[in-house]
């Protein structure tokens, strides 16, 4: 684990919003072993071989979490932001629930050609 990427989670100062990263950053490391954390542009980033996996943020009302490599991901009508497909971008706000479990899919799905 990167460390400047647990000062951001502690960094986040709505508590609902550093809950849901803290659980979407453990669905990453579970879902890409071999992942590696870095703070870029103000945000983790998550990385396999050197190529983008994922990047994590927060704004005002929402969580985002974006998955790279993504063109060939399926997921449920609505799930995924407007966007290209080569980025495919999920917004959680507070009280919606993180399904773990399509989140960790995706994420090997999207990670297994990096």
């Amino acid at each position: 684990m990167n460390q400047a990427v647990t000062d951001y989670m502690h960094g986040i100062k709505q508590e609902w919003q550093a809950e849901v990263c803290t659980r979407i950053r453990q669905v990453i490391r579970e879902s890409i072993p071999e992942v590696e954390e870095r703070i870029q542009y103000g945000k983790p980033h998550f990385l396999k071989n050197g190529s983008y996996a994922a990047v994590l943020g927060t704004a005002k009302g929402w969580v985002s979490l974006t998955i790279f490599n993504a063109t060939t991901l399926e997921a449920p009508d609505g799930f995924f932001e407007p966007g290209p497909p080569e980025r495919k971008t999920v917004k959680i706000r507070e009280g919606e629930e993180v399904d773990d479990e399509l989140l960790a899919r995706l994420l090997r799905q999207a990670s297994d050609g990096l």
